[in-house]
């Protein structure tokens, strides 16, 4: 699913025009990258958070040139979904083989 499919559904499912679902999805994803930059997580209950994870320094390879490098400490987003919609994937999921 794109955004624009994201949008087009909530659009339908709510009966609001497509340019204010636009602006609003807009709205939340600038919002949640801010937070993110200003290190806050957002939590979601029922959803799940997005992070901001801490990652240590640790030693990575060139492939190409086989030499070793260093990669500094660094922070990166991460989503972490809810524990209940976790439960209610493995359900739906675990009759398809």
């Amino acid at each position: 699913m794109t955004k624009a499919d994201l949008i087009a559904i909530l659009g339908k499912r709510t009966g609001i025009e497509r340019e204010v679902v636009s602006a609003v999805v807009e709205a939340f994803m600038d919002q949640v990258k801010t937070s993110l930059e200003q290190g806050e997580d957002v939590h979601m209950r029922g959803f799940g958070s997005f992070l901001v994870k801490q990652k240590a320094q640790k030693t990575g390879r060139l492939l190409p040139q086989n030499t070793p490098i260093i990669i500094p400490a660094h922070v990166a987003p991460a989503f972490k979904p809810a524990e209940s919609w976790v439960d209610s994937m493995k359900e739906k999921t675990s009759g398809k083989a």
